[in-house]
């Protein structure tokens, strides 16, 4: 149910820097859709921050560690009160599932509205 971007004349992205990503002839593309607008592709400070965490442990968040819990306090810490409870999920898709979830068991509904 995966389609490719640009089904008439694919891109080939073979690597990324900053808010560009470079397709195998060289051509530059602004990216738009792959979260760039946090920091960019390879930002030293990300590649230096990654390194370092995957040096100590390299896992995902179903497993109990103090980072968690440091970091759901730092978070929350600068959101209003009512917004004291952190979900860490692994992409985007899992957010918008988990919000739909907790939206459906709250309202009793079923219903969605999507745009396209």
């Amino acid at each position: 149910s995966c389609k490719v971007f640009y089904a008439k004349d694919p891109l080939k992205i073979v690597r990324a820097q900053g808010q560009y990503m470079f397709d195998e002839k060289g051509g530059k593309y602004l990216d738009c859709i792959n979260n760039v607008a946090h920091v960019g592709h390879s930002h030293p400070y990300v590649i230096k921050a990654a390194t370092k965490q995957m040096e100590l442990l390299n896992t995902n968040s179903r497993f109990l560690h103090d980072n968690l819990v440091q970091y759901a306090q730092r978070l929350t810490a600068t959101l209003p009160e009512k917004l004291s409870v952190c979900y860490f999920v692994n992409s985007g898709s899992e957010a918008n599932d988990l919000a739909l979830r907790l939206a459906r068991q709250y309202r009793g509904h079923q219903d969605v509205i999507t745009l396209e």
